[in-house]
């Protein structure tokens, strides 16, 4: 995977506190950073703070792929693409990269699939309209 690949890159630093005992990142920190990217960047691209909309996407289903290892005080750029732009659910193929010497070292990959649910009931509904616009953006 390259960062060409990926049409948004969301630039993601560490944290003193992202260190675990063994000296790197540790691996559940990096779902912590796939779900930072898609929601900060939807905030970004919608022009929308999206826990105001009548539909929340909630976690479904995310996987991650561990390629090499990060440590603070490592920049990062999380690359993000959607793979499946649903109904209800959006897929996005996502990529950590650490910045290294005027280039991206690739750490990891993994998916992230939101379901929009309505904020009350928690039953699937559409992809808000707002939502939709910015995901055809970033559709493969």
């Amino acid at each position: 995977m390259t960062q060409q690949q990926y049409p948004v890159l969301w630039p993601m630093p560490t944290r003193w506190a992202d260190n675990d005992h063994y000296g790197h990142v540790n691996n559940v920190t990096y779902y912590s950073y796939f779900d930072t990217a898609v929601n900060a960047w939807l905030m970004h691209a919608t022009g929308t703070d999206i826990r105001e909309l009548p539909a929340l996407g909630v976690v479904a289903q995310t996987s991650c792929q561990y390629v090499g290892s990060l440590s603070f005080p490592d920049r990062l750029q999380v690359g993000l693409r959607i793979s499946r732009l649903g109904r209800s659910s959006i897929t996005y193929d996502l990529a950590i990269f650490r910045e290294a010497d005027n280039d991206l070292e690739l750490a990891a990959t993994g998916t992230f699939v939101h379901v929009y649910v309505d904020a009350e009931s928690r039953k699937p509904v559409e992809i808000p309209a707002v939502i939709r616009t910015a995901a055809a953006q970033l559709t493969t």
